[in-house]
């Protein structure tokens, strides 16, 4: 068995994985990623108990019990990069054995679901409403640099996709990646689910522009415009096809919910962002506890 190099996977004098600063024993099996370190707190405070923290750099964590669920809260930061790091790093926390550097014979699969934010893309998804994402939709490069077995069903979305969004000649090579059934499943009533486009940049990449003109001014209408297989798009953020991506390469189980700040169809942003993701907070533990 193939010993892993010490610059391959950064482990600290203290044994914890350098960027998440973590104990293999302070992870749960049950992760929730969310962007803002500060969001952490604001998960973690309906916890009931709390038994970790850690902190570094934007990588923030808490770990902690809601009755008998054990679940931990981390801050990954925002984009495609940032997720390379936080889904990496979560599964050597579980999957190689830090002392002899080695994969561990038996393979544990995680629960990561993220708690984000998000922009829709369609009128009749309004803001402050929540969306569970079935499928994400890469326009970042992330997954083209790991070996993954895409289903049939992603490669027909991902096709279908790249022509209907004219991107087929172009240096973006979309691909798309589906959610965890099991757990998309249980979040069904108050919630929309549809497919989630990352991208992998807030401004030109979403449309907007302010002082830099747009390499593909239509895109954003494009991707409002798609269907396929009685599937849209609802939404557009920084960070699901990545976590479904590594998801599928390490063998985890990943779902992607988010609220809805902003809708670029009515050009409108949340009256109370706050308020709009403390409910999805809530919402969302609810069924979390229970899986």
């Amino acid at each position: 068995m193939s010993t892993i190099g010490s610059s391959e996977l950064i482990i600290t004098p203290a044994g914890r994985v350098y960027h998440i600063d973590l104990l293999p024993e302070e992870l749960a099996q049950t992760v929730i990623t969310v962007g803002d370190p500060a969001r952490v707190a604001s998960v973690a405070k309906h916890f009931d108990t709390i038994e970790s923290k850690a902190s570094h750099r934007e990588f923030v964590s808490q770990t902690g019990r809601i009755g008998s669920k054990r679940i931990t809260v981390l801050s990954s930061g925002i984009g495609p990069d940032n997720i390379d790091i936080t889904l990496n790093e979560i599964d050597a926390c579980v999957n190689i054995d830090f002392t002899s550097r080695t994969v561990k014979p038996n393979h544990t699969s995680l629960d990561i679901i993220r708690l984000g934010t998000s922009g829709s893309l369609q009128s009749d998804i309004p803001v402050d409403s929540l969306v569970a994402s079935s499928h994400g939709i890469g326009l970042d490069n992330l997954l083209h640099y790991y070996q993954i077995e895409y289903s049939e069903e992603e490669k027909s979305l991902a096709s279908a996709f790249r022509v209907h969004s004219e991107l087929s000649n172009s240096p973006i090579q979309p691909y798309a990646v589906e959610a965890s059934r099991d757990l998309l499943q249980h979040f069904g009533a108050g919630y929309h689910q549809g497919i989630t486009v990352t991208c992998p940049g807030f401004y030109a990449p979403q449309g907007r522009v302010v002082r830099a003109d747009l390499q593909f001014p239509t895109l954003v209408d494009l991707l409002s415009s798609f269907s396929h297989s009685g599937k849209r798009i609802t939404n557009f953020e920084m960070e699901t096809s990545a976590i479904f991506g590594l998801g599928k390469v390490f063998g985890h189980r990943c779902l992607s919910i988010n609220t809805i700040i902003a809708n670029r169809q009515s050009k409108c942003f949340s009256k109370d962002p706050a308020a709009a993701v403390e409910n999805m907070i809530i919402k969302s533990l609810e069924i979390i506890e229970k899986i």
